[in-house]
């Protein structure tokens, strides 16, 4: 109800008084926006006094477009910033006086524009009760999942040391027993998570487990769903003072890269528009700025997974975000060298005395 009212105070409409739009999907919003200023850039030619009064209307859409293209599309402040634009668009095509020849077209192009703007404000609605749902769930960073497997897992064997893998679906998937036989590698992924959630249960799944080490590679939903850097980096920096305090050592990993190359077997394997490279690229700058600074060890997997174009190899994820077999291959070795450097190397188990 309250989102409702934002609208009819901030923007002059009422909510209840529009037709219903069925919302975009996250994959279908940006190029929504992309048509918007083609229609905008398309009505200035027909009127070309609108064109001139829209100028700064459109460059406000357009700089808020490259900024949900950079950060991702769970970022309510900046689809806000674009409909208040658009529908501010709309008042003024509706002052400004047309043209005695205004083409038949460019009506339809209007019309089609006041079409959009009931999607993206029924895309806003839900992405804000989407957002208001991650924080009312009683078990928000889902503790649940692993509370039996944690009770039952046992103190660690001195001569096999512990070592927690924390991170989402890309560590969830990981087969640890299968890359790692032998050690004491204890999976605590969880598909889907943000650092906020993995901050959340980190007492219950690492600390608690009395590990060595733990190995976390966390970032590339939170980048998805627009989470700030600097809330990204708050959460890695906490998680990692907890660990310093439970004498467990850090080994952090950089976000792995995502590619676009399996597009054509599925529209939402288009990786890049939630996770654009640059955006990752930067996180990872700091994460190995952070660790250089902590004495921390770097793990490394970025250079390891991508291509010449920067983008994650397509023989090394099906979907152009998790790692197949043959990535998990090549980060094996990594995460292992990563692990010995900081916790020192495996020591050989010790031959049995023969009996006479």
């Amino acid at each position: 109800m309250w989102k409702s009212l934002i609208f009819a105070v901030l923007l002059g409409v009422s909510a209840a008084a529009q037709p219903e739009a069925k919302p975009p999907t996250d994959q279908q919003i940006l190029p929504l926006y992309e048509r918007c200023l083609q229609l905008i850039e398309a009505g200035g030619v027909a009127s070309p006094e609108l064109g001139r009064a829209g100028v700064p209307l459109a460059e406000n859409m357009r700089m808020a477009l490259e900024s949900l293209k950079f950060l991702g599309v769970r970022q309510p402040q900046l689809h806000y910033r674009f409909l208040a634009n658009l529908r501010a668009y709309l008042l003024l095509a509706e002052s400004v006086p047309k043209p005695v020849n205004f083409p038949a077209m460019a009506r339809q192009q209007l019309a089609e524009l006041r079409d959009h703007s009931l999607s993206i404000e029924a895309y806003f609605l839900a992405l804000i009760e989407r957002l208001e749902n991650d924080l009312r769930q009683p078990d928000r960073d889902n503790l649940r999942r692993y509370r039996d497997a944690n009770l039952t897992l046992g103190p660690p064997n001195p001569a096999r040391p512990r070592v927690v893998f924390l991170g989402d679906s890309i560590t969830d998937i990981w087969r640890l027993n299968e890359y790692f036989p032998g050690r004491d590698f204890v999976n605590r992924g969880i598909s889907g998570q943000i650092t906020g959630q993995m901050l959340g249960r980190f007492y219950a799944d690492v600390i608690a487990l009395k590990p060595a080490g733990v190995v976390i590679l966390a970032g590339t939903n939170d980048i998805a769903r627009g989470v700030a850097p600097e809330t990204i980096q708050n959460n890695l920096t906490m998680m990692c003072e907890l660990a310093d305090a439970h004498k467990i050592k850090v080994i952090l990993a950089s976000i792995l890269p995502v590619s676009d190359h399996h597009k054509d077997v599925h529209p939402a394997y288009e990786r890049t528009k939630l996770r654009p490279l640059p955006a990752i690229l930067e996180m990872n700058r700091w994460i190995q700025r952070f660790c250089e600074q902590r004495g921390y060890v770097h793990l490394n997997y970025y250079p390891a997974l991508a291509g010449p174009d920067g983008q994650m190899a397509p023989n090394l994820a099906d979907d152009g975000l998790h790692p197949n077999a043959a990535g998990y291959r090549i980060m094996a070795p990594l995460a292992l060298a990563a692990i010995e450097k900081a916790l020192g190397p495996a020591k050989p188990a010790g031959r049995r005395r023969r009996l006479f």
